[in-house]
């Protein structure tokens, strides 16, 4: 039997808790309040511009049931606001505030010197590595989802 703490599973649980921790810890020393999630939402929407919820599930690769929650999070903030969307009553848009612009703003260096934070173990070389496996792992799971 093999050590359960050398699983890739276990690893990657692990370091996404790691992960977490020094995302909130940074962030709320930055004085900012929001999650992971709700980074990747209000980043998602600086990218692609207004999208509807179900595209912004899309965009940070979460169910529609947690991007429905993230969302009614980030708009009782008010850096989100939503609105009908003219093609579809049952869908709603949504786009950043001037509120939502300037915090995605302010926090994306915060967000971005942390990254090192979180792979601190790794040399340039090795994070660089990190970074090429880790999006293989994923390109390919999406790929598999995909069919």
């Amino acid at each position: 039997m093999s050590d359960h703490s050398k699983l890739p599973g276990h690893l990657i649980r692990r370091m996404h808790q790691f992960s977490t921790k020094v995302f909130l810890t940074r962030v709320r020393e930055a004085g900012y309040d929001l999650t992971p999630v709700q980074f990747a939402a209000l980043e998602a929407l600086r990218r692609e511009g207004d999208l509807d919820q179900a595209r912004l599930a899309d965009a940070i690769a979460k169910d529609r049931a947690t991007t429905g929650a993230v969302v009614d999070r980030l708009a009782q903030k008010r850096l989100i606001g939503r609105s009908a969307d003219p093609n579809d009553r049952r869908s709603r848009i949504v786009s950043l505030t001037p509120e939502g612009e300037t915090v995605i703003a302010a926090m994306t260096p915060v967000v971005e010197a942390l990254q090192k934070e979180v792979l601190s173990g790794l040399d340039a070389t090795e994070y660089r590595t990190f970074i090429a496996l880790a999006s293989k792992v994923i390109a390919a799971s999406v790929s598999r989802n995909d069919t």
